[in-house]
């Protein structure tokens, strides 16, 4: 059977960059880091892919890792334009549970950290979107009923 993990991996063009920001700004752990070169063949055949080379920092913070990958190899295609939008098929976002979502919406606005929008009021909800240093949606959400 399988279990529930909070455990998400995010494939990064500069994991100094989304290691900060996660880490320093909304209060990660680095658990370990990890590099490989071409050659590891498990690895490659988990993945499906042929060649890889990698950094990885595992993440924590309560029950929740984030997983950061900067591949090396093989070579990246070419990134869209802009930012993803959230309907978009794949990972639309991940959510962070909060305390007091107008305090750090207001703490990460003063970081430079892009907002879709002010915290909404949906009555027993507050929430907002905003993106990583990658343009990746997190949500910041702040139950506020039951």
């Amino acid at each position: 059977m399988i279990r529930a993990v909070h455990h998400v991996g995010i494939s990064t063009p500069n994991l100094a960059r989304l290691r900060s920001f996660y880490c320093d700004l909304l209060g990660f752990t680095e658990l370990s880091h990890i590099t490989w070169q071409p050659g590891e063949a498990q690895i490659d055949k988990v993945m499906a892919l042929s060649g890889t080379a990698a950094s990885v920092a595992m993440l924590k913070m309560g029950p929740t890792c984030v997983e950061l990958f900067q591949f090396e190899a093989p070579p990246q295609p070419p990134r869209d334009a802009g930012d993803r939008p959230v309907q978009r098929h794949g990972m639309s976002h991940l959510c962070f549970d909060v305390a007091d979502v107008e305090a750090d919406y207001q703490r990460l606005l003063a970081a430079g950290v892009r907002f879709h929008a002010p915290p909404q009021d949906f009555g027993s909800v507050k929430a907002t979107y905003g993106r990583d240093p990658d343009g990746n949606v997190f949500e910041l959400q702040q139950i506020v009923d039951g």
